[in-house]
């Protein structure tokens, strides 16, 4: 080890080759005692190796420095305090190579006693999982061991809450003196759009003539930041047409925009905005508490009352596949099979008639 005095504190000095075989000269101040100096070094050469004879705690930091050239920020930001809070106190110190289905299944039953919702066990498990095929992936190791663990908790917490259209109406009341509000939720409940993508529209996003929205960018506050992004998925850029009367509400709405440029953002809030306001017109209304996500399926849950396909609202809604709309909207189509099935006994009684 290198480490040496630094007046009261405490460095190290070093040399190690990059992953092209380059050597470089390390040297880190700052630590308050040798023991901390000596332990950086270590996980700084383990993670230098980039094999499996690695402890997990410094195979996650190869992880995430990889990942979050791939990731959008705020999903990095959200593996990161699900892996960082839930997975590495129990694996930390263990190597990769070490880690047995066995290990994995104690970690899911110690989650399990804790209480935790079913969806929220399988997005904690989800992520230890996603670490393992990574290692499978690119570092060779031989198999995941949360494949033979067996997974936890559930991908859908049930039927998804929504408004039906006599709730939303009720609910709108209670933001009419907020027009710029008043017009966001209003494309919420007739678009079906995230609500990123809908804080992201600007002007030259609407086209009036046609009755269209194009969806083509997310909207994000981060850390006191403005971040744009692509949207979520490939599928997620597309064109949106919308009712006539809709487009009038636009048109007096962005009538009384004094000044706005056409790149820039029509609704200048945040998310958390749009939440406290959602939060203070439920309890002013009176209707049935929801999310401000459970908006979209409010849309979604009126598009399949209304007959349509899951391919069409599969498209409305930017979903990448239809068993992404079949998996969250099952619940409400076993009253269109009945539907179905009566109107094929109708036709059948029409030709026995016949």
């Amino acid at each position: 080890m290198s480490a040496t005095r630094d007046g009261k504190m405490w460095r190290c000095q070093f040399y190690y080759k990059d992953w092209q075989g380059v050597s470089h000269k390390k040297n880190k101040r700052g630590f308050k005692t040798k023991a901390e100096a000596e332990q950086w070094e270590r996980d700084f050469l383990q993670q230098q190796q980039r094999n499996l004879d690695i402890n997990f705690e410094n195979f996650v930091q190869i992880y995430y420095e990889d990942m979050e050239h791939r990731l959008r920020e705020n999903t990095m930001r959200t593996k990161k305090f699900i892996i960082d809070l839930k997975i590495i106190p129990y694996f930390k110190k263990k190597n990769m190579n070490e880690i047995k289905a066995s290990d994995i299944r104690a970690w899911q039953n110690a989650l399990m006693k804790k209480g935790y919702s079913e969806t929220y066990l399988k997005t904690v498990n989800n992520q230890l999982s996603a670490i393992f095929n990574y290692a499978v992936r690119y570092y060779d190791l031989k198999d995941n061991p949360c494949r033979k663990a067996g997974s936890i908790g559930k991908s859908h917490a049930g039927e998804k809450e929504f408004w039906t259209k006599q709730e939303f109406k009720q609910f709108l009341v209670t933001v009419e003196n907020k027009p710029e509000t008043k017009m966001a939720f209003l494309l919420l409940y007739w678009t079906g759009m995230r609500i990123g993508e809908l804080l992201a529209i600007t002007y030259n996003d609407i086209d009036l003539e046609k009755r269209t929205i194009s969806v083509n960018k997310s909207y994000q506050r981060i850390e006191g930041r403005d971040i744009i992004t692509p949207p979520k998925t490939p599928k997620s850029k597309r064109i949106i047409t919308i009712p006539s009367f809709l487009t009038e509400e636009l048109k007096e709405y962005i009538s009384h925009l004094y000044g706005i440029m056409a790149e820039e953002r029509m609704f200048r809030f945040t998310k958390s905005y749009m939440e406290h306001e959602i939060i203070r017109g439920i309890k002013a209304s009176g209707v049935k508490r929801i999310r401000l996500h459970d908006i979209r399926h409010s849309h979604a849950s009126l598009l399949v009352e209304m007959g349509f396909t899951p391919l069409a609202i599969a498209e409305r809604l930017g979903h990448e596949k239809i068993e992404t709309t079949l998996n969250t909207y099952s619940h409400l189509y076993p009253n269109k099979q009945g539907e179905l099935a009566d109107k094929l006994e109708i036709e059948n009684s029409r030709e026995e008639e016949e």
